[in-house]
């Protein structure tokens, strides 16, 4: 079964918005078993999103379209689609009252003349309600082809597809697509793709993909069955077999869970304090570990120490190490871990000192150059990376090897 996606917005093709809906729609199609091999974007115009629509229902079976339900004028999706499914628009009762009842229970009392556009629906539509906005998703169907018909905003379209879309998409498979991820941290897409050769070479159900991130790499195992529990039979044991080949280099089999995620739980699990100690990233680290929900419970301190004077105020940095070895060192970093340590009581300190460009390089030691260590008791790990890219790059890398070093430091002393 094959779907398209058509993003609908002139703001899409100036660039003032990203489409991170496609994105989120291709992959979770993928998940579902669905052929994706055409995405457009259209702006506000009825005759080429007419041309589109019509050009997507001769190669597809499910079309997407995404934005252009709101109140406006330029608003012009469904009405297109009606028009060329050669579907009347008529008033859905439902909808006008959920309408209403939205603005009693907002700051805006007055309902707008043009908000009752959004009451208008497809004659035969299936009408999904929209739990966070007042333009409803609807569900088109004629002739053996589907259109799906979604708000824009993103905090309104992804939970209209994960409650109402996506259970309605699975009906449509004679057999339910599962998937599992192994997130691996400290190898890059072709080393994990080399080692893995094998088992991808081999694969036919279930099948294996690699997804590179920044820092890390996602092994999607993903298979087709008659029940949840007959696929989860067969990706089983291709999950154990990836994880024992990567051992620690495996953060996570969890979906939804980010690598700070991963961190916290560890420290949670073997009740251990953090805090962290950091020169050029600036508190990037401690932002990742702070957006995690109850990270109060095992976060300490952080420390943004980025010149030498704050080194030796705050991390007791010795001015000997600096002026002998310099601020990105391995000794300053080894020193900045264990000061953060007794600094703020904690059981744990990761230090990170860099060269993050795009000056301040010299062939010594390049731009690019981080050195990050971890204290736990009275054992220091340092750690050297040369990073490539620009200072962004270089910072993002550096905070995604910190967080892994402090994962790597708990499960190798504690165990995953």
């Amino acid at each position: 079964m094959t779907v398209e996606v058509i993003s609908v917005g002139t703001e899409l093709l100036l660039g003032n918005i990203v489409n991170t809906n496609a994105q989120f729609l291709a992959e979770k199609c993928a998940l579902l078993g669905l052929s994706m091999y055409n995405q457009s974007v259209v702006g506000d115009n009825r005759e080429r999103l007419k041309e589109a629509i019509t050009t997507a229902l001769h190669r597809a079976d499910i079309i997407f379209l995404t934005g252009g339900l709101g109140p406006t004028e330029d608003d012009l999706t469904k009405e297109t689609c009606g028009e060329v499914m050669g579907l009347p628009l008529v008033e859905d009762e439902h909808t006008r009252e959920r309408i209403e009842n939205y603005f009693k229970n907002s700051i805006f009392k007055e309902i707008p003349e043009n908000n009752w556009k959004q009451a208008l629906v497809p004659e035969g539509a299936l009408v999904l309600d929209n739990d966070n906005g007042t333009a409803p998703g609807l569900i088109l169907e004629k002739d053996g082809k589907r259109m799906i018909l979604l708000p824009g905003p993103p905090n309104e379209l992804i939970p209209l597809f994960q409650k109402q879309v996506a259970p309605y998409l699975q009906k449509l498979r004679p057999e339910l697509i599962v998937s599992r991820m192994v997130k691996i941290c400290g190898k890059g897409e072709s080393q994990v793709e080399e080692e893995l050769l094998d088992l991808i070479d081999k694969q036919t159900n279930p099948t294996i993909a690699t997804y590179a991130k920044t820092g890390e790499v996602h092994v999607r195992v993903t298979a087709s069955a008659p029940t949840e529990e007959v696929a989860d039979k067969l990706i089983r044991p291709v999950v154990k077999e990836i994880k024992k080949r990567f051992g620690v280099c495996v953060y996570s089999t969890r979906e939804e869970e980010t690598l700070e995620m991963a961190v916290v739980r560890l420290l949670k699990k073997y009740e251990l304090t953090l805090a962290t100690a950091e020169s050029c990233t600036g508190g990037l680290v401690a932002g990742r570990i702070v957006n995690v929900p109850g990270a109060s419970e095992v976060f300490r301190e952080g420390f943004v120490t980025y010149s030498n004077k704050a080194k030796r105020k705050h991390l007791d940095v010795s001015k000997s190490t600096l002026k002998k070895y310099g601020a990105v060192s391995r000794e300053t970093a080894r020193e900045m871990a264990v000061g953060g340590v007794f600094a703020t009581d904690s059981d744990i300190c990761v230090a990170i000192t860099g060269l993050a460009g795009p000056d301040g390089g010299t062939e010594e030691k390049p731009v690019g150059l981080v050195y990050m260590a971890c204290c736990l008791g009275d054992k220091v790990t340092v750690e050297k990376y040369q990073f490539k890219g620009n200072r962004s790059k270089i910072r993002e890398q550096s905070v995604v090897r910190a967080l892994d070093l402090v994962r790597r430091t708990v499960a190798e002393n504690y165990g995953k």
